[in-house]
């Protein structure tokens, strides 16, 4: 039995399933339509697609220039060396780009979607292969004194940067959505909640078949790591893994789940994990110095200046800026996969056929499950 009973960090009783099921087929939005919410989403998302432009920079620069790199020392400064870089790095006054990373190997670990059975297809194998052989013949350390020893070392690498450089194609293409979201709303384009839902879902689709490559050039020499003849895609082979692995499953954290064996917090079936952005406490995460808190404080630097009033008239103003940050994000991650969702039932919702209205109420009562579990007292 865990420790913390539920009731003490979840507030409110969860849902009915069978209600977020019918919001789903009605084509309604999970989050409460209300204008405090619409700010907290709208603004919350444009400071995280400013962090996230500079996140996806560094994830495509270290997996294009730092590959197979032993020492990635200064993979965060994204080849800017110079000593105002440098100072500004060591002090502190930069992106944490840590909680990039924690992303990429949450997805690498989870390991779902159609790059997952790339990675362990045979075509992958030859390709990580003529990759190392072709260091080993220009005499490089690594692979020449390495590979005979570990030889699934360097393939492993490999796919870490396949991971790191898919990751930052798409938060390339979510950090544009979400400015030009911000943009709409200045506009008066989207006006409420049920708008945010829809331009994200549209986006979402817009870009759903975008291709998924990456290769590498090694003295002058290319090589594809995901060639376009793999056919993977935006949305089904690296943003639904993304949702999966992030907002879903995530990892558990010391300081907010005990890591004690005989507590049994921690499932041995790390399918059943609900430790993603969705099922967080805000409260625990941001004072466990955990990666989350790490993007909070990114998206801190970066608030519009409406949202960061509305966070210093209430609460308590600057003193729980962050736990309140969360709180936004968190609402706002549900409206990103209340789109996802919304893009992705296998039929249209206005269908009248009997078999297609069973495979769409399927669907929703799939998701329903998994999200009544979830940290819904936020949408309320």
């Amino acid at each position: 039995m865990p420790v913390i009973p539920a009731n003490l960090v979840h507030a409110g009783p969860h849902p009915d399933i069978e209600l977020l099921k019918q919001r789903l087929l009605n084509n309604q939005t999970l989050l409460e339509d209300t204008p405090d919410h619409l700010i907290q989403v709208v603004d919350v998302l444009r400071s995280y697609g400013e962090v996230l432009d500079a996140y996806s920079i560094n994830l495509i620069f270290q997996a294009e220039k730092q590959f197979l790199n032993p020492f990635p020392v200064f993979r965060f400064l994204d080849g800017d060396l110079s000593p105002a870089k440098l100072w500004r790095h060591f002090w502190h006054d930069r992106i944490n780009f840590e909680y990039a990373e924690y992303c990429m190997r949450a997805m690498l670990w989870h390991g779902t979607g159609g790059m997952d059975a790339y990675f362990d297809s045979s075509d992958f194998e030859l390709r990580c292969a003529a990759i190392i052989n072709y260091k080993r013949s220009k005499l490089d350390p690594l692979p020449t004194l390495l590979h005979p020893l570990f030889p699934q070392f360097l393939p492993e690498l490999i796919r870490t940067a396949a991971t790191t450089h898919a990751l930052g194609q798409f938060w390339r293409i979510m950090s544009d959505l979400f400015i030009d979201l911000s943009e709409a709303e200045k506009s008066g384009e989207v006006t409420n909640i049920a708008g945010v839902v829809d331009f994200i879902r549209d986006r979402l689709v817009a870009a759903a078949g975008n291709p998924i490559t990456y290769g590498v050039e090694i003295n002058g020499k290319h090589f594809w790591v995901l060639p376009p003849e793999a056919k993977l895609t935006f949305l089904v082979d690296v943003a639904v893994p993304y949702v999966e692995a992030v907002f879903l499953r995530g990892t558990p954290f010391l300081g907010t789940v005990s890591f004690n064996a005989q507590a049994r917090q921690i499932s041995p079936d790390k399918e059943t994990f609900q430790y993603g952005a969705l099922f967080a406490d805000p409260l625990p995460s941001m004072g466990a110095g955990i990666p989350p808190s790490l993007c909070m404080q990114d998206m801190y630097r970066h608030l519009p200046e409406r949202l960061h009033q509305w966070y210093r008239d209430r609460g308590r103003g600057e003193g729980d800026v962050r736990v309140k940050i969360c709180q936004s994000f968190q609402k706002s991650m549900f409206c990103v996969t209340n789109a996802a969702i919304k893009g992705t039932f296998p039929y249209s919702l206005e269908s009248k056929e009997k078999d297609e209205q069973a495979a769409n109420g399927a669907y929703a009562l799939a998701w329903a499950t998994r999200l009544s579990q979830a940290r819904t007292n936020a949408l309320g």
